[in-house]
């Protein structure tokens, strides 16, 4: 039989993780976990878990304790927390974590996550021009506009504010959409359009009751709400069109949203209103799009610091489906499949560092485990 040589044996650890972090999918490090004893080790011991975590997620960085919190029979809540159990076990926990959250991350639904709107930093009309309007997607309801109108000012340069709560305190945010709302019942059906929109992320302060006051805000607040929240996240301002259509701005990258608060900023104005001169933005309809980590992920930020405890809960139904899908029989497949995911300059790359003799180790038989479990 052919000799083959297993890269991790031979290559120093640098150039092995380098290789392995070409798997930019976690089903592939799943199964690169699976191929021996000593791959497993290799995977927990580096962290790649984690590694591609971060790179989906750079925000990741400030995780400064990783918690597991398990419900068991007769003891409700407990934190398997390694503590005395030694690095080994500590590295073992990182990796279930970690697993289970870049499953989630690439795996969990984008959805609409605003919950409601709390605030606006001016409204015209109340009821009828309030910051609700804004959740329904329809831009007429009946005979009446639905959409949400600032107060007019003669200074076009004057930004508005919407404040949103979303459907967790633990969202990843991608994009956001904004229609900006254009007034048929008017001569000519002026687009009232912000120049550019910007977003901010963040969390309630300390002296605010997230479980209270911030479900009774009322949504034509026209008092500035930015000394309840810490903002963790300010976007780059995107330019908005002065068009009547659902406008999508990506950001550059996901967004962590602890805290569960989104707040659009809409810079500048471009349209007045025929019967006073007076410059307005109106929005008819926002959507959030992004996922929620909970229940089965939390984070807890420590103050004053911003440095985060990212808390684990592996009873979630969804997770332990999801994972249990992800390793049946992982061990029975080989790595040729995930291989294949490999864009031409990962490949490439593989071929650069590894030569032509460790292309072998992607057809593993049955011999090679054998050797390795003895």
């Amino acid at each position: 039989m052919e000799a083959r040589k297993d890269f991790l044996n031979t290559l120093d650890s640098d150039a092995s993780i380098m290789i392995l972090m070409c798997l930019d999918h976690i089903s592939d490090l799943v199964r690169a976990s699976s191929v021996s004893c000593s791959w497993r080790h290799f995977v927990i011991a580096k962290g790649l878990c984690k590694r591609l975590c971060l790179r989906m997620l750079p925000q990741l960085s400030n995780v400064d304790h990783v918690l597991e919190v398990s419900k068991i029979i007769n003891n409700p809540s407990i934190e398997v927390d390694a503590g005395n159990s030694g690095e080994w076990k500590i590295l073992e926990k990182e990796h279930r974590v970690y697993t289970s959250l870049a499953w989630a991350l690439s795996s969990f639904p984008s959805y609409n996550c605003i919950s409601h709107g709390l605030s606006a930093s001016t409204t015209d009309n109340y009821p009828e021009e309030s910051i609700v309007n804004t959740l329904d997607p329809r831009n007429r309801i009946g005979r009446r506009g639905s959409y949400w109108s600032s107060e007019g000012t003669s200074d076009p340069s004057v930004p508005e504010k919407l404040t949103y709560k979303l459907m967790g305190d633990s969202c990843v945010i991608s994009e956001i959409h904004i229609e900006p709302f254009q007034a048929y019942f008017q001569s000519g059906s002026p687009i009232y359009s912000a120049k550019a929109v910007r977003f901010r992320m963040g969390h309630p302060s300390l002296s605010v009751d997230s479980g209270s006051e911030l479900e009774f805000f009322c949504p034509f607040r026209q008092d500035s709400t930015d000394d309840k929240f810490i903002w963790t996240y300010t976007s780059q301002a995107f330019p908005m069109a002065q068009e009547s259509c659902l406008q999508k701005f990506k950001l550059p990258e996901p967004v962590l949203c602890i805290g569960g608060i989104l707040q659009i900023e809409l810079l500048g104005r471009v349209q007045t209103q025929e019967m006073d001169g007076l410059y307005y933005i109106c929005v008819a309809h926002v959507k959030v799009m992004g996922r929620s980590l909970m229940p089965t992920f939390q984070f807890e930020v420590l103050e004053p610091s911003d440095r985060l405890t990212l808390k684990y809960y592996p009873d979630s139904c969804e997770i332990q489906q999801g994972l249990a899908e992800q390793e049946d029989g992982a061990a029975d497949r080989s790595l040729g499949q995930p291989l294949s995911r490999l864009s031409e300059e990962q490949l490439r790359l593989l071929e650069q560092i590894m030569g032509d003799g460790y292309y072998h180790v992607l057809e593993l038989d049955e011999d090679f485990y054998e050797s390795e479990d003895e």
